[in-house]
């Protein structure tokens, strides 16, 4: 690409787990035009994850929660986001969400090159000048995303996840996980959609298994509104356990992550929050595709998904949910035990 652009703004709002699969165009930019200024613009919500990472000059962030406040408020707050993204002057903005909202705030930066993918939903093509094509075959997440690196002449390396961590968080988590029994197995049960929630049962049974086998601790993470979830595990399990569900910043998240050996969780932020921070994971799938959204990479070998006729439906709801009893905790044993006894092997020859 001839074009050299001084100022790039890299919209993904939302939400944890396409942010994450996002990193590594922004690393990729970088690379590629070292001397411009990035911004990305994201929900307030995970601003902090992305404050001071190596690679960006700038977080624009906005309170998507307005719109609660009904739609004059959410109105006057997106007319002032617009109105920021002019004044920034923006001469390359790409727009990795592809939908109205991110299309529009793509035109509002009035940069000379308008990036998006193809396969942009709701209209949001219409403000791009230059549409990528991804609608080809079944692709990864992050190897879509991608595809826009490749585009702009900056997806010529592999791909790398960078995931800044803050250093009072990482003090946090090394105290309150100080002195207990490893291996660290990091557990969410919670996910947005009910389609994705693997029984709590389920990853009770499992976690005890690795508990009786392995011994170490179960870490059960997640946001506020999974703390019942998690209960109706912990309430079937014996040995050491903590519970940070809904306790934790986004930045104590991350940083709970990174110290643990494992992570068992739904296909959710945090899954793919472990894999970015190199971190070997446990996934059951039921309703989505692992070839999509997956755990990527070799991480994906961590996966287990359901047979039934109509898994990968990416249905939100189902009155059915046969999955949940096809995908039983026995399928998941094989690869948490051995990601478990790798861990411990590594411990007894360090």
């Amino acid at each position: 690409m001839d074009f050299e652009p001084r100022r790039i703004a890299l919209i993904k709002p939302s939400a944890l787990g396409d942010i994450m699969h996002s990193l590594p165009v922004l690393t990729a930019l970088r690379q590629r035009f070292p001397k411009a200024h990035i911004a990305w613009v994201v929900n307030r919500l995970y601003e902090p994850l992305l404050r001071g990472h190596p690679h960006l000059d700038a977080v624009i962030s906005f309170d998507r929660s307005l719109g609660r406040g009904g739609c004059v408020a959410a109105a006057l707050g997106f007319g002032r986001l617009l109105r920021a993204l002019r004044r920034e002057r923006f001469d390359c903005a790409i727009d990795l969400q592809g939908l109205l909202r991110s299309g529009l705030m793509t035109f509002a930066t009035r940069a000379k090159l308008r990036v998006g993918l193809a396969s942009a939903r709701e209209g949001a093509g219409l403000f791009y000048n230059r549409r990528v094509d991804d609608r080809h075959g079944v692709a990864h997440a992050v190897d879509r995303y991608w595809r826009v690196a490749v585009a702009l002449g900056a997806g010529v390396g592999a791909k790398q996840f960078v995931l800044p961590l803050a250093a009072d968080a990482q003090h946090w988590a090394r105290a309150a996980l100080d002195g207990k029994p490893r291996p660290w197995l990091a557990i969410g049960v919670g996910a947005r959609w009910p389609t994705k929630r693997w029984p709590p049962e389920h990853f009770a049974r499992l976690v005890q298994r690795a508990l009786d086998k392995f011994g170490g601790t179960a870490i059960f993470v997640g946001s506020a509104d999974e703390t019942m979830l998690t209960r109706r595990a912990v309430n079937h399990l014996s040995g050491n356990v903590l519970d940070f569900t809904g306790k934790t910043t986004l930045p104590q998240l991350a940083a709970i992550l990174a110290e643990s050996d494992v992570m068992l969780a739904n296909d959710t932020g945090p899954l793919h929050m472990a894999v970015a921070l190199g971190r070997p994971v446990v996934a059951p799938y039921t309703c989505t595709l692992v070839e999509r959204t997956g755990p990527y990479g070799h991480y994906a070998a961590g996966a287990a998904a359901t047979s039934v006729w109509c898994r990968g439906s990416y249905l939100k709801r189902c009155d059915r949910l046969e999955c949940m009893d096809e995908l039983t905790p026995d399928r998941l044993w094989i690869p948490l035990h051995d990601l478990l006894l790798t861990c411990l092997r590594h411990r007894q020859s360090a």
